[in-house]
């Protein structure tokens, strides 16, 4: 009689419950667009907004319908609303006046520039009326200027006489610009900050 092989039953796999439904998405947007449009919009009902429809409140199936009609898209543009509130338009030029007001605003928005100018602390009237000339410069052209007077070893007993020289630098170019900061010492260095004034 043969034998059979000794087989023991490993543990029964346990019942998991019923698979969840597969996630069936929608082809996905682009990930820059900042607005859900069309099929992508969720609401059962949104308001519409805009010139080429009467406003009010309608089923999201109609609403698509509207914009299928206008061969133009359903953007949602204010999606924390309730119902979320959307407008019929051209999405592809809708984005492209977005991007171009966006470039302007960067365009307004001044870029702060900093120049420097460095001092020691006996620097003599030739040498001080050229850098003088050269902060009125930046100033004119909008760009800030942080003037220092540099302490070398035993120079900084001369701290006083730094404090004055940028004090009388920075009555010199009153007509120019404003005082940000007073002097201050930070370390071998006694600095003041000017900005323009506004014209």
């Amino acid at each position: 009689m043969e034998k059979k092989p000794n087989f023991t039953p490993g543990p029964r796999p346990q019942f998991q419950g019923p698979r969840p439904p597969r996630d069936r998405r929608l082809p996905d947007r682009n990930a820059k667009d900042p607005n859900n449009i069309n099929e992508h919009i969720r609401a059962r009902e949104v308001r519409l907004v805009g010139d080429n429809v009467t406003p009010g409140i309608y089923p999201i199936q109609e609403a698509r319908a509207i914009a299928e009609n206008l061969e133009l898209d359903l953007v949602e543009i204010s999606a924390q609303a309730d119902p979320p509130v959307c407008k019929i338009l051209d999405y592809q030029k809708y984005l492209y006046q977005q991007k171009k007001k966006a470039k302007e605003i960067k365009a307004k928005a001044s870029k702060v520039v900093v120049k420097e100018i460095r001092f020691g602390p006996q620097t003599d009237d030739h040498d001080y009326n050229f850098k003088l000339k050269h902060a009125i410069g930046f100033l004119q052209e909008g760009a800030k200027v942080k003037a220092y007077v540099f302490f070398k070893g035993r120079s900084i007993l001369f701290k006083e006489q730094g404090e004055v020289l940028l004090l009388r630098f920075a009555n010199d170019l009153e007509e120019y610009g404003k005082v940000e900061q007073m002097p201050v010492l930070e370390g071998k260095r006694m600095i003041i900050m000017l900005s323009p004034k506004k014209k």
